[in-house]
């Protein structure tokens, strides 16, 4: 840090200067994040109100107020409006305050918890802080969890399952009503990662897609995690986390001194937290409502099955499964997908490598002119690869 700070013009052109070599989503080159470019009302909001910080509700308890509104609107989409939560910083924070809730509920001395090989890497550093031991199950044909292998996985030390409701590689949904069947015939908890799949499984019953069940309606759910800041349009940090009922958010809800006296609540992993993020949630389903997502998600899954079938076209490639949500895995069996995608992100395209496929996330921001220039450039790719 200098002496003398430089004009606020100069400060700006260096900026933009040092981040030129980002990519931008409107540059509809970012293909493979589950993020997209917020919504222009929720940028207003979020740029107005910055100065909220709910880690202190009592300063701001309109704020606070928005919050359980909030929480109650996105219960009611995820069937339960009597749902309690809050908005954190994404879908890690929300896995840990869960995994947190079930460790206070059943256990001190740490135990097991029963997930899939395709669940986020959060469950790992919650099991890493909370004293947790993962027990990984397989998938099956269609990159589900093995009902099978969790029944067979679980034991006296078992603690919890987890469901994934639109997966990070595939965006498919685990079996989520046998895992609720399982949780209730054994007694365990289960929580459900709809980080991504929350702002688009609701809708697909209603546009004449397969909707599977994934949410409260199920019995055996006791939490979900479902993240404004993907689907939902919202500005980074905006994910959620929502509990059943009292008894469980309980077990992670501390009282704490306020500076003007008496005492307020903090139910989160942080203690300062963004009431600017929490305003801009509520702004946009008070202004999308159902409609508005519901016309959002038409648009990316019709796109999401257009590149599906186009891609199925191309001489040496497929997809790894039909897409449930608007997430398709590109593979082939005689190119190396390694090479595929180093190849397109020469061209400048973004798109995320795993071990058997590319992940393709067609999000808001994706419009079908970006999907045509990305077909050209992965046909001339794989002719080229194939020399």
């Amino acid at each position: 840090m200098r002496e003398k700070g430089e004009p606020a013009e100069a400060v700006l052109k260096e900026i933009e200067a040092r981040l030129s070599r980002d990519l931008t989503f409107n540059s509809g080159k970012i293909l493979g994040s589950m993020c997209t470019s917020p919504h222009e009302l929720a940028r207003q909001v979020y740029a107005k109100f910055l100065e909220k910080n709910l880690g202190d509700p009592g300063l701001f308890p309109a704020t606070a107020q928005l919050e359980n509104e909030v929480i109650q609107m996105l219960g009611a989409l995820l069937s339960h409006p009597q749902a309690l939560g809050n908005i954190v910083t994404g879908g890690t924070e929300a896995n840990v305050l869960a995994m947190w809730a079930f460790k206070n509920s059943r256990t001190k001395n740490g135990g097991e918890i029963i997930v899939p090989v395709s669940a986020h890497c959060s469950f790992d550093k919650a099991a890493d802080l909370l004293g947790f031991k993962i027990v990984r199950v397989g998938l099956n044909s269609r990159f589900q969890v093995d009902v099978e292998e969790v029944r067979r996985a679980v034991s006296p030390r078992t603690v919890a399952l987890v469901g994934i409701a639109g997966t990070t590689g595939l965006g498919v949904v685990d079996p989520i009503p046998e895992l609720s069947e399982i949780a209730q015939e054994n007694g365990l908890l289960l929580h459900v990662d709809a980080a991504f799949g929350g702002f688009v499984l609701p809708f697909l019953k209603e546009l004449g897609y397969e909707a599977p069940e994934f949410d409260f309606q199920l019995p055996g759910v006791c939490s979900i995690t479902i993240d404004p800041h993907k689907m939902g349009l919202a500005p980074i940090p905006a994910g959620g986390i929502l509990f059943r009922d009292f008894e469980l958010k309980r077990k992670v809800t501390w009282r704490v001194p306020y500076l003007a006296g008496g005492e307020t609540e903090q139910s989160t992993f942080v203690g300062s937290r963004s009431g600017a993020s929490v305003i801009a949630v509520w702004a946009l389903l008070k202004h999308l409502g159902r409609e508005g997502y519901r016309k959002i998600v038409e648009r990316c899954m019709r796109l999401t099955w257009k590149l599906a079938e186009e891609v199925r076209q191309i001489d040496g490639l497929d997809i790894m499964t039909e897409p449930v949500t608007n997430v398709i895995g590109i593979k082939s069996e005689s190119a190396n997908i390694k090479r595929v995608a180093e190849a397109l992100r020469r061209l400048g395209w973004a798109v995320a490598l795993f071990p058997r496929h590319i992940r393709i996330v067609v999000m808001p921001h994706i419009r079908e002119e970006h999907l045509e220039k990305f077909l050209q450039d992965l046909k001339r790719v794989i002719i080229e690869l194939k020399g």
